[in-house]
């Protein structure tokens, strides 16, 4: 009995050596595989119960909120030249805004009125019917696995709260089942409160560099 007890001892102090003072390529991988595991199980499900939802953080994976030009266009328009500021990005697409009830002095009080770029990531509060409103930004599970992270632009009341949203990219709001023009309150994930820029990279480039192998993973 003493002989296997000394036995384990030694085999954890040879694990606990590999996994953080070993400077091999395999302790490299055996630190990002323990990291996913605690981020993935542990301060994931910690951070979805302090901010009251099931996806307290989420990555940027599409450029439908970015205030600048993804191949030539802006908010349906094709220009071959764009400076990026709030005053040129109003002037492209402010006039859809208008028409819908928006002036410019209240989008440049909406939460993350710059938008927000692929690869950023989101921190998610919970949403109510009494804490989102016109400006905010909802995630939202819409007609593909992976949620819609768009801005609220019309709210209003039949037997529930509904919602209506738009990428600040995009021409017009996604129409359709499972669109954007009637988001329904158990469609919704939260609301963003908080841009990290970049930091969403880390997973897009893994999820892309594992679809060569066949792997579906959900972003």
């Amino acid at each position: 009995m003493k002989n296997k007890w000394e036995k384990t001892k030694q085999y954890g102090k040879k694990t606990w050596h590999f996994i953080w003072h070993d400077d091999s390529a395999g302790s490299w991988i055996a630190n990002i595989i323990i990291a996913f595991l605690i981020i993935r199980f542990l301060v994931y499900p910690l951070l979805g119960v302090i901010f009251g939802t099931s996806f307290p953080i989420v990555a940027v994976i599409s450029e439908s909120m970015e205030h600048g030009l993804h191949n030539q266009q802006i908010c349906g328009q094709t220009l071959e030249e764009f400076q990026e500021s709030f005053d040129n990005y109003w002037e492209q697409c402010g006039q859809w805004y208008e028409e819908h009830n928006i002036t410019k002095e209240q989008f440049q009080k909406f939460p993350l009125k710059k938008g927000f770029r692929k690869g950023d990531i989101i921190i998610i509060w919970r949403s109510t019917s009494k804490n989102t409103d016109i400006g905010d930004v909802l995630v939202f599970q819409g007609n593909k696995p992976q949620p819609i992270i768009h801005r609220v632009v019309n709210k209003w009341e039949e037997e529930t709260t509904y919602y209506q949203t738009k990428g600040d990219h995009n021409a017009g709001s996604i129409t359709g089942n499972f669109g954007e023009t009637n988001i329904h309150q158990q469609r919704i994930y939260g609301k963003g409160i908080l841009r990290v820029p970049y930091f969403g990279y880390i997973k897009i480039l893994f999820v892309d560099a594992v679809k060569p192998l066949g792997i579906n993973i959900q972003r």
